[in-house]
């Protein structure tokens, strides 16, 4: 399958500004592969995809997620926003066929981040935030460490989202906190 096929495939799931973002997200997803020497086709398959469960709603969210065996922790459980990553890359691996572990990690873990990521990782977690459709504030900054330091980028992005996080109360998820430790260690050893 192809850019063309994927989007036909989204499109039904998403809002028009959810179908939009996604555009965006595979549009700098490609761009950042280029800039970093990664497998562009993966980069635009991972950037189509990742929002494809978005806007299902919750109850049908966790209808699949049962389907798929996904059995989420208490943070999960809280965190309805991370649901769509997980029902993700399950919903591509099962319906799409796709088995490509790089894009699957990718879709799976654009919103949490990970320890260790891969650059298929980074590219698409630091493309889902700074796509063109994004405007706030500081995004142009994060859009210029984007070119220069895929790492950099990563670690601000992740800092980015444990401030919303605490800022609205909200518990983090430990895949965050074990991505920020790894990105701020490997900055800092770099």
């Amino acid at each position: 399958m192809n850019r063309t096929d994927y989007q036909a495939i989204i499109k039904p799931f998403l809002s028009k500004k959810r179908y939009e973002h996604s555009i965006c997200v595979c549009d700098e997803a490609v761009h950042l592969a280029r800039v970093y020497d990664a497998n562009e086709q993966k980069a635009e398959t991972a950037g189509i995809l990742h929002d494809i469960m978005k806007d299902v709603p919750p109850d049908e969210q966790l209808k699949m997620m049962m389907r798929y065996d996904i059995l989420l922790t208490d943070v999960e459980r809280s965190a309805q926003k991370l649901w769509h990553a997980m029902l993700g890359a399950a919903y591509i691996e099962n319906e799409l066929h796709i088995s490509d572990p790089e894009i699957l990690n990718a879709v799976r873990y654009h919103t949490t981040g990970r320890a260790e990521m891969t650059t298929m990782d980074k590219i698409l977690f630091v493309a889902d935030f700074i796509s063109a459709d994004r405007d706030y504030a500081g995004v142009e900054q994060l859009r210029k460490s984007a070119v220069v330091s895929l790492d950099q980028a990563v670690a601000d992005g992740i800092v980015f989202t444990i401030q919303d996080l605490v800022q609205a109360g909200r518990p983090i998820h430990p895949d965050t906190i074990a991505a920020y430790n790894h990105a701020i260690l490997n900055l800092n050893q770099n």
